[in-house]
């Protein structure tokens, strides 16, 4: 798709549903992101979600997916035991998931993980830029602007074996170099126009994730609005007995 110009597509899910809709909707690529433990789980950060947790719920998407390219979320710390521990814990994943890949955040210091991974017949996706993993290192989530580190990340991962690489919340001028330096697609999240795909998370498209909301969002649909109008009118029908009416009951 990238020697062809053709951009790729990919959103997050967490559940079965979710994903045999995105997925007959025609994206390219899902991804169960450990972001599940903010937009499902509740949590302030990434950090709180469970390799059986992430398993659990791609192992869901998995069974859904008809045709579009699945990668499940390395959470915290699973990439970051050593090579051995890494393969052991990434072929979980696709042995109880029948997914296709894994994500991992990290560039040139996880080259040796993502060369052992991929040794191991394991496709890596990598992840540069705004690594929401690190956030407390970072001091926040915010826009990582250099443009020399998160190049070499980038040659790095393509050159460790990885067949991809995110790039989150870095300048769109850098995003383009990156993308114009290495051979595999880059996938964008707040990083510009300019790169070979893009990404959100499904509940900020669909508009359910309370606001405020990152400046690279773009919402798509009202639906957080739409549920609400609809279960303060089933609640109304329940309590005046408009519902349920002989359509809806058994003789």
């Amino acid at each position: 798709m990238k020697a062809a110009g053709r951009k790729v597509t990919m959103l997050t899910a967490y559940d079965y549903t979710m994903a045999r809709l995105v997925d007959q909707a025609g994206v390219d690529g899902i991804l169960v992101g450990d972001s599940m433990s903010m937009v499902v789980q509740g949590h302030e950060n990434t950090l709180a979600v469970t390799l059986d947790q992430m398993i659990y719920h791609a192992e869901m998407v998995g069974r859904a997916v008809q045709r579009a390219l699945v990668v499940v979320d390395m959470p915290f710390p699973t990439n970051l035991l050593g090579p051995y521990k890494a393969i052991e814990n990434a072929g979980r994943i696709l042995k109880e998931t029948g997914c296709e890949a894994v994500k991992l955040e990290g560039g040139a210091e996880q080259a040796e993980i993502i060369a052992a991974l991929t040794s191991a017949g394991i496709p890596v996706m990598a992840h540069c830029g705004l690594c929401p993993q690190s956030v407390h290192q970072l001091g926040g989530y915010r826009v990582q602007r250099d443009a020399k580190q998160l190049m070499a990340d980038a040659c790095a991962a393509e050159k460790a074996g990885a067949f991809s690489v995110v790039l989150e919340c870095i300048p769109a001028a850098v995003a383009q170099a990156v993308t114009d330096a290495i051979a595999i697609p880059t996938i964008g999240i707040g990083a510009g126009v300019g790169c070979d795909g893009q990404i959100l998370v499904i509940n900020d498209l669909l508009g359910i994730t309370p606001a405020p909301l990152p400046r690279h969002v773009k919402t798509y649909a009202d639906l957080a609005r739409q549920i609400d109008d609809a279960v303060r009118r089933y609640c109304e029908d329940v309590r005046s007995g408009a519902f349920p009416t002989e359509a809806q009951t058994f003789t």
